[in-house]
């Protein structure tokens, strides 16, 4: 029988993959035999996350990109390309939040939020289909969140909320678009997650971590190979019917 999660001679590009959840999805991907380029904003930190891609026998490159800017994202997508052959997995990870309440919010916080984890994931979305289109092949895992789709408590989110929204919205926009010439695009909506993101949050926010984990059936956080085994699952040929899919890895926290 055929092993539908083979991933072995693709070619992944992961944005945010040098820490927390990003280098997760990145050691899954790997473990399954694919070839991965590293997009990080710090340098040091994709080149980590390479050589130790790179330590388990597969091909990884760093390529240090600003997600904000599309020509850098251009830049960096020919870049994997011409190293690998052909770009077969894009998986739109890299994000922020900020947690200051809607009436206070400064506008370049806002604006950041929004290029980083809304604009970006569409500039890479754009960069990697243009490829993946003239090859009619390719598969594209957007990371969006449980906060697209309910608002959050205790924290204060508005633009973390609206901008993953957003990337939910535009994943199924694409997948509409470019299913009948090959290409999947899917988001995996990840509720807390025990990322260095979140732990930040909980050490300055005490009280939070508790409400979360009451509002949650399993009763605790995930952890970041939860949502890198989901991102494998859409990544793969298994998910080969799957497109315009919002997968929430959550505890189950949006079934109250």
């Amino acid at each position: 029988m055929t092993n539908l999660f083979d991933l072995t001679g693709r070619a992944a590009l992961i944005t945010g993959a040098g820490r927390g959840i990003g280098r997760e999805i990145a050691r899954t991907l790997a473990a399954a035999g694919a070839n991965i380029a590293i997009a990080e904003v710090d340098a040091t930190t994709a080149e980590d996350a390479a050589i130790e891609i790179r330590g388990m026998g597969r091909q990884s490159i760093a390529v240090p990109v600003d997600v904000r800017n599309p020509a850098d994202v251009d830049t960096v997508v020919n870049q994997v390309i011409q190293h690998f052959g052909h770009l077969d997995i894009l998986v739109n990870n890299a994000g922020i939040a900020r947690w200051t309440k809607a009436e206070e919010t400064a506008d370049n916080d806002w604006l950041e939020v929004m290029d980083i984890n809304l604009n970006g994931t569409y500039w890479c979305c754009r960069a990697a289909a243009r490829h993946m289109l003239a090859r009619g092949t390719g598969s594209i895992v957007n990371i969006a969140s449980m906060s697209g789709s309910i608002v959050n408590r205790p924290q204060p989110q508005a633009a973390y909320n609206v901008s993953k929204a957003g990337v939910i919205m535009l994943t199924k926009s694409l997948a509409a678009e470019w299913a009948d010439r090959g290409v999947r695009v899917n988001c995996v909506s990840p509720g807390y997650i025990a990322s260095e993101m979140t732990r930040r949050a909980v050490s300055t926010y005490t009280e939070w971590a508790g409400v979360w984990r009451n509002m949650t059936p399993v009763g605790r956080m995930g952890e970041p190979e939860d949502v890198a085994h989901a991102v494998w699952y859409l990544a793969s040929d298994a998910s080969r019917y799957a497109t315009g899919t919002d997968l929430i890895v959550d505890g189950g926290y949006t079934a109250w």
